[in-house]
């Protein structure tokens, strides 16, 4: 019986160590996932690096109805468009160029593959044809004009960066790869879009001897009510063996992202947006003013920066001449005057 009582403890000790054992490990395990989980990502959607940042759909939409209700005197003439018909760049081989098309889209050719960043046809930016910010210009090129498109580029889905008609267009008559952050693949399936490679910030995807890398910006998403903040914003980075450019989206202003620059810089050519910042009367938290995109092209180390998201739709508070003009001062302050290359739609820049 005494034998017996030994056996019997021995196992229920060594049963009790075991279970403590896979205890401790279980916790490490959920402990070690919780520290792998990037600070940006939700249980349900994502949220920017800095912890102040707050911008809520009620402050967007308050701003929208501002604009709407705002009578907006002295705009200023609209952008002259200069005719671009694409027979260079169709016969472009390897030399690296950017055309700013209008807004944030841009063509870009790197070592003889053709992207279109943020890429956008339509007449409004909006979910209807009818209503909505309204394109002012025409594109500085005609989508028939267009190369053959390797890659789209895509860095959040509102409707001014992520035009349904558009990528439906693009993936029906070039077949290109789209490079998106995290969920906008969904999206873009239900278009029947499928050759797409979806990132997280800071991964990397190589593609025709160049990488493209998803890095971050300070921003949002969403396309109706009920999916804010559920896909992934993003800027980003595409690498040749002797070119870099900076793409850097829809951002406001956060001094975390001088890491890019520490990363991946620096760059031969910046792209950063210098509209839509007047739609608050205190510092906007998505969308960088002509000061701080300034200060952004610093900071992520660029050579030469091109403006964008300006003077396209008329979705902007601020007079259209205003945004630029305002860059080139602070650019002038800086001793930076020289590496600021403001183009005009369909004008071509070789970096």
């Amino acid at each position: 019986m005494w034998y017996g009582g030994r056996v019997v403890r021995f196992w229920l000790t060594a049963a009790l160590l075991v279970g403590l054992v896979l205890s401790d490990l279980t916790t490490l395990a959920a402990d070690s996932a919780r520290l792998t989980v990037p600070s940006h990502h939700l249980q349900h959607g994502f949220r920017n690096l800095n912890p102040e940042y707050t911008y809520t759909m009620m402050g967007r939409t308050g701003s929208l109805l501002r604009r709407g209700f705002t009578r907006l005197p002295n705009r200023g003439p609209l952008l002259t468009v200069l005719a671009n018909d694409g027979d260079e760049l169709r016969a472009n081989g390897h030399e690296p160029t950017a055309t700013w098309i209008g807004h944030s889209t841009f063509l870009v050719q790197m070592d003889g593959v053709n992207v279109l960043t943020d890429p956008h046809w339509g007449d409004r930016a909006s979910p209807v044809s009818f209503a909505g910010p309204r394109r002012l210009i025409p594109p500085g090129m005609r989508f028939e004009d267009l190369p053959p498109i390797h890659a789209v580029v895509i860095s959040h889905d509102h409707y001014d960066h992520l035009d349904s008609g558009t990528v439906q267009r693009l993936a029906r008559e070039h077949h290109p790869t789209f490079f998106v952050p995290l969920g906008i693949k969904a999206w873009l399936a239900d278009l029947g879009i499928r050759d797409v490679v979806e990132l997280d910030w800071w991964q990397s995807q190589p593609f025709r001897g160049l990488v493209f890398t998803c890095t971050p910006a300070q921003h949002s998403s969403g396309r109706g009510l009920y999916d804010q903040n559920l896909r992934l914003w993003s800027s980003w980075v595409i690498a040749a063996p002797d070119r870099r450019f900076f793409f850097a989206g829809d951002t406001g202003y956060d001094p975390s992202l001088q890491e890019i620059g520490r990363r991946l810089g620096p760059f031969d050519l910046a792209a950063i947006p210098i509209g839509g910042y007047s739609s608050r009367t205190q510092r906007h938290p998505n969308h960088v003013n002509p000061e701080e995109a300034v200060a952004l092209f610093r900071d992520v180390r660029g050579r030469v920066m091109v403006p964008m998201h300006w003077g396209t739709f008329d979705m902007n508070v601020e007079p259209f001449k205003e945004p630029p003009e305002r860059m080139m001062n602070e650019a002038l302050r800086r001793g930076l005057e020289t590496r600021m290359s403001p183009l005009a739609p369909g004008q071509t820049l070789d970096f």
